[in-house]
């Protein structure tokens, strides 16, 4: 698949933008794993023409990490042109439009997937910002609106024809926000119709690289988009980039690995966003990262409770060498 000056030859790992969680350190971190596409925190278009303090770190990434898109949402196609030619500016290597959102905030403006409801409102906006940049843009959306409205089809053929470089499909209508399962079947109808030539990136559930190569092999897809399963687990690219390039899947982490990488996430995360912040924001990540892991109780806590870096760094260290030590056990 083409993106940009940008070819693959297999299919190609996104990590899915995530509001507060895809920030430039969790997405640099994934990149190195083995994500071949990032995308940044979804930035609504008013907000970055007002050139909001708070939206200017969305967008922020480093060099290497390419291709990256910024991702912009809203309800108009006056707001979403201007943003988009202000994304330009900042040269990623595409713009990204979120159709797929469900959040009652961003949907129930008529923005994110609530725009689903309005097929022909969708196109067209979508029409006016493909015309208002040179950089390829591509779009994320939802299958539909609701059990009722599934249009996925037909609107990626339209999509297609007015210029859309490339689409993403969550396989879970608005309604279903994130419960119940993704519905890959009608990823696959929309990979497989003959009128389709744009890449196909599948999205939903994919959480381990089991799951991945099961998805591959039951839908043709040109790419998978993973989000919620990277959360405490940037392995998953690891493991998915072994599994699409034909190589031995590595292990899963042990504790050890969990607690450095931890580390270097944690580092990273103060230096991009200041001590105060960046270490209250890492606690969203914690109980992903260690996710399974037994007789951890009191270390977890700590992480999630402290104020102090050189606790938590401290903490951090500790985890290392319990299973270090464990490691060094005879058989």
């Amino acid at each position: 698949m083409h993106l940009g000056s940008h070819t693959f030859n297999r299919p190609v790992l996104y990590l899915a933008p995530m509001d507060d969680v895809t920030d430039a350190p969790f997405r640099a971190l994934c990149h190195r794993m083995g994500a071949d596409v990032t995308v940044s925190e979804f930035i609504a278009s008013d907000a970055l023409i007002r050139e909001v303090e708070a939206i200017q770190r969305k967008w922020q990434s480093a060099e290497d990490e390419r291709p990256f898109g910024i991702q912009i949402f809203g309800n108009n196609a006056e707001s979403l042109c201007q943003a988009a030619r202000m994304a330009e500016s900042l040269h990623p290597d595409f713009i990204d439009l979120n159709w797929g959102c469900p959040a009652k905030k961003i949907a129930g403006k008529n923005a994110g997937s609530g725009m689903l409801q309005y097929p022909d409102m969708l196109v067209s906006i979508t029409q006016e910002v493909v015309r208002s940049v040179s950089l390829p843009v591509t779009v994320k959306t939802r299958i539909g609106y609701n059990e009722a409205s599934k249009p996925i089809v037909e609107l990626a053929k339209r999509l297609q024809d007015i210029g859309v470089q490339a689409l993403s499909i969550h396989g879970r209508t608005k309604a279903q926000m994130y419960k119940g399962e993704a519905d890959w079947s009608l990823i696959g109808a929309v990979k497989n119709d003959p009128d389709i030539r744009i890449p196909i990136i599948g999205n939903g559930d994919i959480t381990t690289w089991e799951i991945a190569r099961d998805r591959l092999a039951a839908y043709p897809v040109d790419g998978l988009m993973i989000g919620r399963g990277a959360i405490g687990n940037p392995w998953i690219f690891q493991q998915c980039r072994a599994l699409v390039e034909g190589r031995d899947i590595p292990p899963a982490p042990d504790l050890a690995e969990r607690a450095r990488v931890c580390e270097q996430h944690f580092l990273a995360n103060i230096a991009f966003k200041g001590e105060h912040t960046g270490m209250l924001e890492m606690r969203k990540h914690y109980k992903a990262y260690f996710k399974g892991q037994l007789n951890i109780k009191q270390q977890k806590l700590k992480l999630l409770t402290s104020n102090d870096i050189q606790e938590i760094l401290q903490t951090l260290h500790a985890l290392q060498e319990m299973e270090d030590q464990n490691n060094e056990q005879p058989c």
